[in-house]
């Protein structure tokens, strides 16, 4: 069986729910840990899909060249989900930044590592994220850490997870269940606990 475009948009469109976000942190260890309040955890995170940022200094590649310098150029991130940590009483943007990656169908091991390449190479200047309307009261400049996350699926061919352990590159297996909002929940006070 092989990745569907029906898998990408899955776990596209359950990550951007923030209970569902700090589930999925809570799977890689040392990124939990990141979260800034484990008490409400659900006001430390930010999850903005498919991102925007406003790139100072931004060169667009135009055929084999580099074009003319675009100054704050809004562009999108090749990410599927940049997540922000926040302090929930302050209302203020924290130093770490984790942007996932999607496995995408027909996307080879090669294809996943130039998307976070390519972030890095974007997110190395001076930026700002355009911020969802509800949190566009919210200064979103420049992290102190970005750090990647990967997301694939059970059908993702061997080479691919291989690539991501060679690389160093922290990954998560999703596994297609549907978790209700009660579940989630449950699973945070019970770690509350």
């Amino acid at each position: 069986m092989s990745i569907q475009q029906v898998d990408y948009e899955t776990v596209l469109a359950e990550y951007c729910n923030r209970e569902l976000i700090v589930s999925l942190l809570k799977q890689h260890r040392e990124y939990m840990e990141m979260i800034p309040s484990m008490r409400r955890p659900m006001d430390s995170v930010i999850a903005i899909p498919l991102p925007l940022a406003k790139v100072n200094d931004l060169r667009s590649i135009s055929g084999d060249s580099l074009s003319q310098i675009c100054s704050d150029e809004i562009t999108p991130i090749p990410c599927d989900i940049a997540i922000l940590m926040c302090d929930p009483q302050w209302k203020i943007k924290m130093g770490v930044e984790i942007l996932v990656f999607i496995h995408r169908l027909g996307e080879d091991f090669s294809d996943l590592l130039r998307r976070w390449r390519q972030s890095q190479i974007y997110l190395s200047k001076e930026y700002e994220w355009v911020m969802p309307t509800s949190e566009n009261h919210m200064f979103s400049d420049v992290a102190e850490q970005i750090l990647p996350l990967f997301i694939i699926f059970p059908e993702t061919p061997e080479r691919r997870k291989k690539g991501l352990e060679g690389s160093s590159l922290p990954y998560i297996e999703y596994i297609s269940e549907s978790i209700s909002d009660e579940q989630v929940l449950q699973s945070l006070s019970n770690n509350q606990s």
